[in-house]
């Protein structure tokens, strides 16, 4: 079985659902309301877990769904693109069904995790997803329901219907006399996060697999001291936690230098846009092309767009032509429509020829994907194949940006990997604000890439440190014998771009050095990476989480916020509030901080309605 998308089984009672459409048949009630009643019923048993069935009432739905909602829905419907801003309400054809809000206890997750990726339905189209194979109507036995879709690496399909993520199980803590070293690559995705805000101002606890503590932690801006030579400069903190009287929380930050709009080099950009029929909805197709026009408005004079879509079959619509002539640009993607299938990977394989013939030491050289991630015709269909196609195209220099947009069928895993393997970063829109952030700041930074394979190994010390564990990074896990070794790929820092990595660490001894912290990266264009060691000691802890600098206590808020959402283990216990607390009183005057704090508000609104449904 694949260990990138695998088939899922989901067990509920077939008899309550097939009486449950005969009720609602012959109901009085409106059209509205029995689907309505046919959503909550169906998802109840879709979100149970696997060879189980959950005979629990579905939580009572809450009022603060539409009080989540940011301002920005006021200009919904206006007819411009600031009506994009709020995701369109959920609809029969491509919709995020309601998500069960419970939250099993820390053993029942475990029990029901699965060891590979699942795909979690969040819409029901056209009726039942998946024949009914065997049991006894009414019986109370599990009956099994295969997805139509087919998972398995080796078939020539993605999933359909239902978002699908990768399942990583969470870092544990690690004994330090057996293991002192934890190695990692830099990660400045944020695409985990922004999905996951969705969810939660839609009314839903987003599913424990979509999120990833360090996307969560990466989204935010931190107050680093810039270099003032080299590439990069490195930030150590530590405090108290404030779940555990017997644990300290450790912030490794790293600030990128910056390069300021005219230094950067010029920049050759093939924009892959997927038109395909699953687009169709407004916060797909029109939300990409208005954030390729808002990335046009930030390029130079020196700089190049093309233009490249698919569906059912590959079409190059814009030959390179300068960022400056708008009006060109602009003309060739109001003439972009959603319709046909999903053909990906020749969709890959042409933008990427196009980004070979200018990659170069002084070109910049990048894919933007811009899709939903799904893919059903055409040659390099499988997730492997296409991750083989992307990743042959980094030694020629070609970089990768994939930017996700929509639900109901949206595919994180493959966006996210593909990312991964391409040399670049994965971000989700779910909103123009979100577009403006990433196509504004985020990708214009990540065009001028000032390190590359960047990997982090924190040794700690067995006499000051006695267990520790990462918080997230775990798809960014690297072998300790592969630190050193640079023909191993990491990841890549852009230009003003910081990197936050978490650990939660338990004391021992007086002893003064805690850890030495090791980062090797290679220049832009080199070949061999350089390494610097920074210690970590005593004096580097804080005595109160209070005394700490708002920037850890914020980081430290965000990740915990992300571990309860994914039910890790080393995370039972903690509080929603605790967090919150922690948010508030480092949020200043961010609006991005004060957004995370209404989130957190939502989520535990969420979390209580599950209670009470349990």
């Amino acid at each position: 079985m694949s260990p990138f998308f695998s088939k899922r089984r989901v067990s509920f009672l077939s008899g309550a659902l097939l009486s449950a459409g005969l009720v609602a048949a012959c109901s009085t009630s409106s059209p509205q309301e029995q689907q309505a009643k046919q959503e909550v019923s169906t998802a109840r048993y879709l979100s149970a877990p696997r060879n189980e069935v959950r005979d629990t009432p579905a939580p009572e739905p809450t009022a603060l769904a539409a009080d989540a909602v940011p301002e920005e829905r006021e200009a919904a419907g206006s007819g411009n693109a600031e009506s994009l801003m709020a995701p369109p309400p959920p609809s029969p054809s491509v919709a995020p069904a309601p998500m069960a809000l419970m939250r099993p206890s820390t053993e029942a997750a475990k029990r029901a995790m699965p060891s590979k990726t699942m795909p979690l339905a969040q819409g029901v189209s056209g009726g039942l997803m998946g024949k009914v194979a065997g049991g006894a109507p009414g019986d109370g036995s599990p009956i099994e329901v295969k997805e139509k879709a087919k998972a398995d690496l080796d078939d020539k399909s993605l999933n359909e219907g239902g978002n699908t993520f990768e399942t990583y199980k969470p870092n544990a803590f690690t004994e330090t006399t057996k293991d002192a070293l934890s190695t990692f690559a830099a990660d400045v995705d944020t695409a985990s996060y922004s999905l996951s805000r969705r969810y939660l101002q839609q009314g839903q606890l987003p599913p424990t697999q979509a999120v990833r503590v360090e996307e969560f932690v990466n989204a935010f801006k931190y107050r680093y001291t810039p270099p003032e030579e080299g590439a990069f400069t490195v930030h150590l903190e530590g405090a108290p936690s404030p779940f555990n009287a017997r644990r300290h929380f450790v912030r490794v930050g790293v600030q990128g230098k910056v390069v300021s709009r005219s230094q950067r080099k010029p920049a050759h950009l093939v924009f892959l846009v997927d038109t395909s029929g699953s687009m169709a909805s407004s916060d797909k197709l029109p939300m990409a092309l208005e954030s390729i026009k808002i990335a046009v408005r930030n390029l130079n004079e020196n700089d190049t767009v093309a233009l490249v879509t698919y569906a059912g079959a590959t079409r190059d619509v814009l030959a390179p032509t300068p960022a400056t002539d708008v009006k060109k640009i602009h003309a060739a993607l109001d003439t972009l429509a959603a319709g046909g299938g999903t053909a990906m990977g020749s969709g890959m394989e042409t933008a990427y020829k196009h980004a070979v013939k200018k990659a170069s030491g002084s070109v910049v050289s990048r894919v933007v994907v811009l899709s939903d991630g799904d893919a059903n015709i055409g040659p390099n269909l499988s997730a492997k194949e296409m991750l083989a196609s992307v990743q042959k195209y980094v030694s020629e220099g070609v970089t990768l940006t994939t930017v996700g947009f929509g639900m109901g069928n949206y595919h994180d895993s493959l966006m996210e990997q593909m990312a991964d393997k391409g040399n670049g970063n994965s971000f989700y829109v779910d909103s123009i604000k979100e577009a403006r952030k990433v196509f504004e700041t985020q990708l214009t930074g990540t065009l001028e890439v000032i390190a590359k394979d960047v990997k982090f190994q924190v040794e700690f010390n067995p006499k000051a440190v006695s267990r520790y564990r990462l918080m997230g990074y775990e798809n960014r896990d690297i072998a300790d014998k592969d630190f050193r070794d640079d023909k191993v790929d990491a990841g890549e820092i852009g230009a003003g771009h910081t990197v936050t990595a978490l650990y939660e660490v338990e004391l021992t001894g007086e002893t003064q050095e805690l850890a030495t912290v090791r980062i090797r990266a290679k220049a832009p264009n080199g070949t061999e990476a350089k390494e610097q060691a920074f210690p970590l000691t005593r004096s580097q802890l804080k005595p109160s989480l209070e005394a700490a600098s708002p920037d850890f206590r914020f980081a430290v808020a965000v990740g915990a916020t992300a571990d309860i959402l994914r039910a890790a283990p080393a995370a039972e216990g903690w509080s929603l509030s605790t967090t919150q607390k922690l948010a508030e009183s480092a949020a200043g005057s961010d609006s991005d901080r004060h957004e995370f704090v209404k989130l957190i508000t939502q989520a535990r609104a969420l979390s209580s309605a599950s209670a009470r449904g349990r």
